[in-house]
C-alpha cells in the first residue's frame, strides 16, 4: 500500500496534457493540397487560366509551407512523448503493476490489514486516496500513447501526400508558364525604342544607373498606384536584410532582401506596366515594374521571367519564378524529423525608386 501511495504521488505531480495540435495542423495543410489539386483540375476551364493557375501555385505552395511546418511540429512533439516516457519507462512499468494487482485482487481482501479493525480502515482511507490519483495518471499515459500512435500514423502517411504535392506544384508552374506564353489580352503602354533600350542595358555599370537612367524616359500614361505601406511582399518569404542594411561582404543596399524556397513564384503586388524584363549585370535576371509615374519597383534574382515590356499587368500577375530545386520527399521527411523548417535558400532583391533615387520599400509594402 505504501508503494502504491509513493507512485500516487509521484504521478499526481504536473501530468503532460494531450496536445493535439500539430495533428491537427498537419491534417489541414493536406486537406489544403487535396484542394489545390481540385483547383489545378478546374484551371484548365478557366475563362482566365493565368489567374486561375497563379492561385493554384500559390494553393501549393501555401499548403506544402503548411503541411512542413505541421510535421515539424508534431516531430517536435512526438519527441517530447517519446522522451518523457522513455525517462518515466520504470514508473509506468511500476505504475501498469500495481493497476493490474489492484485489477486481479478481490475489493475486500485489499481492505484488509494486519493490525486490526483500525489498520483495515486506515489502508481504506489511504486506497481511497490513491485509487483515483492511479487512474488519472492512467487516462494521462493512455492519452500520450494514443497521441503518440497518431503522430506517428501522420508522418507515415506524409511521403504520399508530400509527393503527391510537390508533383501537383511542378504541373501548376508548367501549366501557368505556358498560360502566359499563350496570353495575348493584355493591354499594352507605350515603351521606349527598344534600341534605345539596348544602348542604356550597354553603358549601365549598375542597377542604380540603369534604373535612373530608365526612369527619365517617359511612357504614356498606365496605371497610377499610390505607396500604402500595406502591399504584401511578391514572393512567401521573410526579410532576411532591410533597407539600408550591410551585408556580409560590407554591401549595402537600398533595397531588401526576401529568402524565400526554391521555384516559389513571383508576382506582382498592384498593377503595373513591364519597363523591362532581362538579364542585367551580374543581378540575374531583373524585372523592373512601373506602378505609377516615376515610381518603379525593381525585382533581382529570379530564375526565370514572365511578360514583356510595355505590358500592363493587374494586381497578382506572375512576373517570374526562383531558381533552386525543390528537396525530394526522403530530405523533407529528415528535416521535419530533426524539427527544421522549410528551406529557403533562394533570395530576391526589391528595390522602390521614386524620382531619381531609392526610397524604402516599406513606404509601399508591409513587412514586420
Amino acid at each position: 500500500m505504501k508503494h502504491a501511495l509513493a507512485l500516487c504521488l509521484l504521478f499526481w505531480a504536473a501530468p503532460l496534457a494531450a496536445e493535439t495540435g500539430p495533428a491537427e495542423a498537419a491534417k489541414a495543410a493536406a486537406e489544403k493540397l487535396a484542394e489545390a489539386a481540385d483547383q489545378l483540375a478546374a484551371a484548365e476551364g478557366s475563362r482566365d487560366r493565368v489567374a486561375a493557375l497563379t492561385a493554384t501555385v500559390h494553393a501549393y505552395e501555401d499548403g506544402l509551407i503548411a503541411l512542413r511546418d505541421g510535421l515539424r511540429r508534431a516531430a517536435i512533439r512526438r519527441h517530447a512523448i517519446e522522451a518523457e516516457l522513455a525517462a518515466k519507462s520504470d514508473e509506468v512499468a511500476q505504475l501498469l503493476g500495481v493497476l493490474e494487482t489492484m485489477g486481479r485482487a478481490p475489493a475486500p481482501l485489499l481492505l484488509l490489514h494486519p493490525l486490526g479493525p483500525t489498520g483495515t480502515a486506515r489502508s481504506g482511507m489511504i486506497l481511497a486516496d490513491v485509487t483515483p490519483a492511479l487512474q488519472a495518471r492512467a487516462e494521462t499515459l493512455k492519452a500520450q500513447i494514443d497521441e503518440l500512435v497518431i503522430l506517428q500514423a501522420l508522418q507515415q502517411d506524409a511521403a504520399d501526400r508530400l509527393a503527391q504535392g510537390l508533383d501537383g506544384a511542378q504541373a501548376a508552374r508548367a501549366a501557368l508558364a505556358a498560360a502566359i506564353q499563350d496570353r495575348t489580352d493584355l493591354p499594352k503602354n507605350l515603351i521606349e525604342d527598344p534600341v534605345q533600350l539596348a544602348l542604356l542595358i550597354a553603358s549601365a555599370e549598375t542597377l542604380d544607373a540603369f534604373a535612373t537612367s530608365l526612369a527619365d524616359i517617359p511612357t504614356a500614361p498606365g496605371v497610377a498606384a499610390t505607396a500604402s505601406g500595406d502591399l504584401p511582399l511578391p514572393v512567401f518569404g521573410r526579410i532576411i536584410r532591410r533597407f539600408g542594411e550591410t551585408d556580409a561582404a560590407g554591401i549595402t543596399r537600398p533595397g531588401i532582401v526576401i529568402a524565400t524556397g526554391p521555384r516559389a513564384l513571383v508576382t506582382t503586388p498592384t498593377p503595373a506596366t513591364v519597363r523591362f524584363r532581362g538579364a542585367l549585370l551580374d543581378h540575374g535576371n531583373v524585372v523592373i515594374l512601373e506602378p505609377a509615374a516615376g515610381v518603379l519597383f525593381v525585382f533581382a534574382g529570379l530564375a526565370e521571367t514572365f511578360g514583356e515590356a510595355g505590358e500592363i499587368l493587374p494586381k497578382g500577375s506572375p512576373i517570374g519564378l526562383m531558381g533552386g530545386e525543390s528537396p525530394a520527399v526522403d530530405a523533407i521527411l529528415s528535416e521535419t524529423d530533426q524539427g527544421n523548417g522549410a528551406r529557403a535558400n533562394e533570395t530576391l532583391y526589391l528595390e522602390v525608386r521614386e524620382g531619381q533615387g531609392p526610397v524604402n520599400p516599406a513606404t509601399w509594402f508591409a513587412y514586420e
